[in-house]
């Protein structure tokens, strides 16, 4: 990787290349992977720092506070409000994650063709992207046994007649250990890098502006005095893989998607925090791989990363049982009951780097996520749970099923707490330019030079993790742009 002072040494403030990808998450990489590997010259630009996997302890507040953008905590503004994280490092999100992955269902690819006029993105068409991406990338099961709260969910959901499943992750398994999660900066990222492609951490784009027939892009750097210099980029074309948020915050501030940003969506989640008889956790449990689709897409039911921090941020709706759930938190574990309903909104605002996102939720969205809730309780009793914190102020606990007639209908706006890591949707592919800011292969309507590599390209919640999702479309976005141009 060069560094600030190697890439200014002896030069000028514009530095070249034929491609720039902005944003080096899983769409990013893979795009840059396979551009430097054709023989591209690429420049990846990147917000955040480097830093690999073995820097930080996964799911610690070092890694929370190195590798998230605001120390993973921002909110989507509402009735309620929705906090989301986003990755800001090299490799993005996959540096953060837990690493789970579905395709995406053929249902829903079914569906995006209807809605937005989407082409050859049939579950046909994209199995061999699929396929190569689970291959770079490892993806595979558990080769032992899972976590014990990631089988309470699923003992429940046996024991209720539900469908649960296994998600594969990836990750790389050994006989020696538990392997290594198989992020960007342990995949792509290196081969971008052997491919003669370069990487600049610590510079955040700006702005994009069309200069006689090239691109330059506008950025602020880290200088090593610690302060921020204005250095800019040129290419011929732009890859665009800065997020769900960011995204559309870049090309709305370029003028080259005034519509980006208008049709954000999330998976909205309440999360319930459980106790069992007997423990459930320790530390390094690991990743919870079970989710329970027996209502899927509207509702998808799981378990979440449950280590100490976790629990008492999980806890802050009951102050109260706070100190006793530390106290014994082995027999404590996180759950979640995630929707596909909302709708949200990203405005830019002069002299503000960050935008504000808004996100609303209607009754109906509401009486989702109370039905979510309803079953994923009923799912932990089942399981074996004795006790169950709800995150919404003033509700529970619950001690027995027959507590969970006290859920209401709709879940309060001004006493739920909801999250999410999943935000998409809001620079949406296809086929019309009135309803998407891109068409089927990701270039925009107004500027194709420049395309999108990231989750703002799904045209609406797949009801799954959608990292596979990402990568299955940049990579088939990527190699038709390659043999486009041959």
């Amino acid at each position: 990787m060069e560094t600030w002072s190697e890439m200014m040494r002896g030069r000028d403030h514009r530095i070249s290349a034929e491609t720039i990808v902005v944003g080096s998450g899983p769409g990013g990489a893979l795009t840059a992977c396979l551009l430097a590997e054709a023989g591209r010259d690429v420049l990846v630009i990147e917000e955040g720092p480097r830093s690999g996997l073995s820097e930080t302890e996964p799911f610690s507040r070092d890694e929370m506070r190195r590798k998230y953008r605001n120390g993973g905590i921002s909110v989507a503004l509402g009735n309620p409000s929705v906090a989301f994280a986003e990755g800001r490092c090299v490799g993005g999100g996959s540096e953060v994650n837990s690493g789970l992955y579905h395709r995406t269902p053929p249902e829903i690819l079914e569906q995006w063709r209807r809605t937005h006029g989407l082409r050859d993105a049939t579950e046909a068409d994209l199995v061999p992207h699929f396929e190569a991406c689970e291959r770079d990338l490892s993806v595979s099961r558990l080769p032992g046994t899972a976590p014990a709260a990631s089988l309470r969910l699923h003992d429940g959901a046996t024991a209720l007649g539900w469908r649960s499943m296994e998600v594969p992750r990836w990750h790389r398994y050994d006989a020696q250990g538990p392997g290594c999660r198989q992020s960007m900066t342990e995949t792509y990222v290196p081969r971008v890098e052997r491919a003669g492609g370069r990487i600049v951490s610590g510079t955040r784009a700006r702005l994009l502006r069309r200069e006689a027939g090239r691109f330059t892009v506008r950025c602020a750097q880290d200088d090593p005095d610690g302060g921020r210099r204005e250095v800019d980029f040129t290419a011929s074309e732009v890859i665009v893989a800065c997020g769900a948020i960011q995204t559309p915050t870049l090309l709305r501030r370029s003028g080259l998607a005034p519509g980006g940003g208008t049709a954000l969506h999330f998976h909205p989640t309440v999360k319930v925090v459980a106790r069992f008889p007997e423990p459930v956790n320790q530390a390094g449990m690991g990743v919870p791989v079970h989710q329970v689709k027996e209502f899927s897409p509207r509702i998808g039911l799981g378990c979440s990363i449950s280590q100490p921090p976790h629990l008492a941020l999980a806890m802050v709706d009951h102050p109260d049982a706070l100190s006793e759930v530390m106290s014994d938190w082995s027999r404590y574990a996180v759950y979640y009951a995630m929707t596909t309903g909302g709708a949200g909104r990203i405005w830019t605002l002069p002299g503000i780097s960050d935008p504000l996102v808004q996100f609303s939720l209607s009754k109906a969205d509401l009486a989702d996520l109370a039905d979510g809730l309803r079953r994923l309780c009923e799912c932990l009793f089942a399981g074996g749970a004795d006790r169950l914190y709800p995150s919404v102020r003033g509700l529970g606990p619950f001690s027995s099923a027959a507590d969970l007639a006290r859920i209401p209908s709709g879940l309060p706006r001004a006493a739920t707490s909801l999250m999410t890591i999943h935000a998409f949707s809001s620079c949406a592919m296809g086929s019309d330019p009135r309803r998407s800011a891109t068409d089927s292969y990701g270039r925009l309507h107004r500027a194709p030079e420049v395309r999108i590599a990231d989750a703002s390209l799904l045209c609406s919640p797949p009801g799954v993790n959608p990292q596979g999702s990402v990568m299955a479309f940049a990579r088939r976005n990527a190699l038709a742009a390659l043999e486009s141009a041959s």
